[in-house]
């Protein structure tokens, strides 16, 4: 028979107790799982109501236009969360991009037909509209506060099943995804929290039920590694997106790549980067060919920011620099050169 041995101050040290351990540490455990338990509870039930499944519709393969007397092909589904008492609905780009029609479903079954305010490939984001009485907007909390180890729980649709919740933690912060446009997107959220295909959009919450992230991507054939844009990256492209329709980005017109610099090179001009964009091709009457730029060159600085890599550029070229004149620096050769650019809006 199995002995638990127990610490007994009566007898001076050791004592056995049959059948298992103690009844303490079993209300302890309890007590600690139930903890667990009820915050995962809580958030889920909180947030609940704010979440939204998205089924999203495509226009018949050949049909450049909905033709009204054939139906529309089902392209795929995900999820969202309404954050205004309005009906503005934040999910992924890549649930909604180019969709001929968009249904959505509430968590009490209720079906409306949204709109598109606003789509952001750039950051996989997106905000849709829909027009219902009693819609429950989700709390949003603060990206910048949570550390890694806290608990969070996700909550979506994967697979259809509406309103599935799994809980895990953050794994950790200051992550970069790259989009399906090419861009980098910065301060992802690793967690565990396990997302599923239909999981794309749904909100990732605190133990308060406050959303501080959007699921966006899992990695194909990994365990556990899943990821979401922060709430505060989502803050600021959805007022964008609110506003404008689209987030104004700054364009030159080049395609590069990313190459090193010759250590001599660096030394001789005494460089703060050791590699830069090389510059593959020029797009004509674009910004880049009326400055001057030239294929062959390697950018290096633009304003007053080195550029080691085409993301460094990406981050360069913000709304701000949109129409204004600027410096940018490039080797040429061996020669260190700067040329007046002036960005204009990009139309992608």
């Amino acid at each position: 028979m199995l002995e638990w041995i127990t610490l007994n101050e009566s007898n001076g040290g050791l004592d056995t107790a049959e059948g298992g351990p103690p009844e303490s540490s079993f209300a302890s455990d309890d007590a600690l799982l139930d903890a667990y338990s009820k915050a995962v509870v809580a958030a889920a039930e909180g947030i609940s109501p704010s979440v939204v499944n998205i089924e999203v519709h495509a226009s018949p393969k050949g049909n450049a236009l909905v033709d009204p007397r054939r139906p529309l092909e089902r392209r795929g589904t995900g999820s969202g969360f309404i954050f205004t008492t309005d009906g503005l609905i934040l999910t992924n780009s890549h649930v909604v991009h180019n969709a001929a029609e968009i249904e959505v479903t509430l968590s009490d079954g209720r079906r409306f037909v949204a709109d598109v305010i606003g789509d952001d490939p750039g950051t996989d984001l997106a905000v849709i509209r829909i027009s219902a009485p009693g819609l429950s907007p989700a709390p949003l909390g603060d990206s910048k506060k949570i550390r890694p180890g806290q608990l969070v729980i996700a909550i979506g649709n994967p697979y259809g099943f509406q309103t599935t919740v799994t809980a895990g933690v953050v794994s950790a912060l200051g992550r970069s995804l790259r989009s399906r446009s090419g861009r980098l997107i910065d301060d992802v959220i690793q967690t565990d929290a396990a997302l599923n295909p239909g999981n794309s959009g749904g909100p990732l919450v605190n133990s308060r039920g406050e959303v501080i992230g959007v699921n966006t991507a899992v990695i194909l054939g990994a365990q556990g590694i899943c990821f979401a844009i922060g709430i505060d990256t989502a803050k600021f492209i959805a007022a964008r997106l609110i506003k404008d329709g689209r987030v104004r980005r700054g364009y030159i017109g080049v395609a590069g790549q990313n190459v090193p610099l010759h250590r001599r090179l660096v030394r001789f001009h005494n460089l703060p980067v050791e590699s830069g964009v090389l510059v593959v091709s020029i797009e004509n009457g674009s910004p880049a060919q009326k400055a001057g730029l030239l294929e062959g060159d390697v950018i290096i600085g633009y304003v007053d920011r080195p550029i080691a890599g085409i993301d460094d550029l990406h981050k360069a070229l913000t709304d701000q620099q949109v129409g204004q004149k600027a410096t940018l620096t490039a080797v040429r050769r061996t020669e260190m050169i700067r040329l007046d650019i002036v960005p204009e809006e990009s139309k992608g």
